[in-house]
């Protein structure tokens, strides 16, 4: 069998990414998936931050307190459907849900007077969603392509995501001056729903081009991803692996938390619109940053590099970034860090971090990792935000004694990532022992 002809588009692509011509249109679609998702979020995103200054920040961790709980519910009945529903069905229907709640809340802010309840319900449902779509969608990722593709391609898919992550800003911005942001829901939701045709796309091209029936996949599972609605939880909870991801994660909401939480504070003398739109443009900054490095590097650092590697590679960053705020305790030095950490985890971290998943099976991704990705998270923005309410309003330090446990909680960051590369490597080689 003679091997496909490189289009002239994969040559172009190629220069991106190790790219192979079966590959070209599911990588495509994929990189256009996720560049919708995430450009709908981001015309959310500064809405949600721009609320939080009108807040305390004891206000701010009670509601990522009920942040938690409610992405406890919602990975539980996730699960419930994972059981119950066609698995074809399964993520247009996520999307779908969560289109049609942000409907609902634009119908909320035309009718009621006092929206302080509303927004602040807002504040929490968008935050759910700002993990659960972006998981869903990985979760389908790791579905659709093998191992090494992932190695090779989820870098330059993750490019997708900083597309969209600044498109999304740019039209916030826009619109937050000119007619307010109630329509950006509108707009969200029509984006959220134009990626179900994407889907299928990527759904048939799995089969038609790339031929990967093998991933995960018996035919019983075609149609059902069955299990118990908690199994997720439990297998969680015993397999070492995903414990190495889940505190992975713990230490970078760790970091995340306190500096949002800096952020938040300074500009608390602006009014709303004036911080949705800064926030917005510093969305776009960072994810200007995050696409040259997402598109032309990641890819190649996982593979010439190795996963352990990639995945310490910001937290050791932002280690140094916080000894040098310890020393040097400026407003200047968060905002830099904040754009490091950001445009590091967009393009480096997060598509790393997604290839530990194409080593577990079909269930682990659909149960198991939002687990991780939504509850874990959640569940260290909680206890990071009180730890950092008590450490500014309960012992009274300043911003370079924070930033001195910011640079702790970093190196065992990066610890943590280079025990997880390897645990990769020590996976796919046991896989490759057992394969003919």
């Amino acid at each position: 069998m003679t091997e496909p002809t490189a289009s002239p588009v994969q040559k172009l692509l190629a220069k991106a990414c190790d790219i192979h011509p079966e590959e070209v249109r599911a990588t495509l679609a994929s990189f256009l998936l996720v560049l919708v998702l995430m450009g709908s979020y981001y015309i959310l995103r500064p809405l949600r931050d721009a609320m939080a200054s009108d807040w305390t920040d004891a206000e701010v961790s009670w509601l990522w307190t009920f942040t938690f709980f409610f992405s406890v519910i919602a990975v539980t009945l996730y699960g419930a459907m994972v059981t119950r529903i066609r698995f074809r069905l399964l993520v247009p229907s996520v999307y779908t849900f969560f289109a049609a709640t942000f409907v609902l809340f634009y119908v909320g802010t035309q009718v009621l007077n006092d929206r302080t309840l509303l927004d602040k319900s807002f504040y929490v449902w968008i935050s759910v969603f700002s993990l659960f779509h972006i998981s869903v969608f990985w979760s389908f990722m790791s579905d659709t392509f093998s191992k090494p593709q992932a190695t090779r391609l989820f870098g330059f898919i993750g490019a997708g995501a900083s597309i969209g992550a600044i498109a999304g800003p740019a039209v916030a911005a826009y619109l937050a001056g000119e007619s307010g942001t109630d329509p950006l829901l509108l707009i969200a939701s029509v984006l959220i729903m134009l990626t179900l045709p994407i889907i299928t796309w990527v759904q048939r091209l799995k089969y038609e081009d790339m031929h990967n029936e093998e991933i995960g996949v018996t035919a019983r599972e075609l149609e059902y991803v069955g299990g118990n609605p908690l199994s997720g939880f439990v297998e969680f909870m015993k397999n070492p692996y995903l414990l190495g991801i889940g505190l992975f994660i713990f230490m970078y909401t760790s970091i995340s938390s306190f500096i949002y939480f800096e952020l938040k504070n300074l500009l608390a003398d602006y009014d709303r619109a004036t911080r949705s739109q800064i926030w917005a443009m510093m969305d776009l900054t960072v994810n200007t940053l995050t696409i040259g490095i997402a598109a032309f590097a990641t890819g190649r650092i996982a593979k010439n590099m190795g996963l352990s590697f990639t995945l310490a590679l910001v937290p050791v960053l932002i280690g140094v970034g916080m000894l040098i705020l310890a020393a040097a305790p400026m407003v200047s030095v968060v905002v830099a860090i904040q754009i490091a950490r950001r445009a590091g985890n967009y393009a480096i971290s997060r598509p790393a971090r997604e290839m530990l998943f194409t080593a577990v099976d079909r269930e682990t991704r659909f149960k198991a990792k939002p687990v991780i990705d939504i509850v874990i998270y959640r569940g260290g923005d909680m206890l990071n935000a009180w730890g950092f309410t008590a450490l500014t309003q309960g012992l009274g330090l300043g911003m370079a004694a924070v930033a001195g446990v910011g640079a702790v909680i970093a190196a065992i960051w990066a610890a943590i990532g280079i025990y997880l590369g390897r645990q990769f490597k020590t996976m796919q080689g046991t896989i490759a022992e057992h394969e003919p």
